[in-house]
């Protein structure tokens, strides 16, 4: 891949992650309204948190593994390492602030929530509360650097 193509897919996903950004936004605003001791058994404020899982995985995937591997790929196109060398090396190149928590990041996005109790439920969704604004600040200062 030359450093023209990956500045294309640079500018391609920078857009792609603008419009996410907005939708986990607009998600996040909704479940700050929901009490923190909802009744898991209501499907409308379920689907809300469902809805919202599923735009934080989105735009966690975007940024990880399209643009920070893109950036990184363009300050060293040789790069080959997996994905904890990809963080290690954006947190390196100052592009995210810390790799650990974008590491925690992407262990929430890897879990299926359906498979907890009522009681778990709620703490993951706390939990993917808690690092969806770490990741919403965290693109916001990213897209100012690019």
């Amino acid at each position: 891949m030359t450093l023209t193509d990956i500045q294309k897919q640079i500018d391609a996903t920078m857009e792609h992650v603008q419009k996410v950004l907005l939708y986990l936004e607009f998600s996040l605003k909704k479940i700050d309204a929901i009490p923190e001791n909802f009744d898991v058994n209501d499907y409308d404020l379920l689907e809300v948190y469902e809805s919202f899982t599923s735009r934080f995985a989105r735009l966690s995937d975007i940024v990880a593994t399209k643009l920070l591997r893109s950036l990184v790929l363009k300050d060293d196109p040789s790069f080959r390492g997996g994905f904890m060398d990809l963080l290690n090396q954006a947190e390196k190149l100052k592009l995210i602030s810390d790799a650990r928590t974008w590491w925690v990041v992407r262990s929430l996005r890897n879990k299926e929530a359906h498979d907890y109790t009522d009681d778990c439920l709620k703490m993951y969704f706390k939990s993917i509360k808690i690092h969806a604004r770490f990741i919403l600040d965290e693109t916001k200062i990213l897209l100012k650097k690019i």
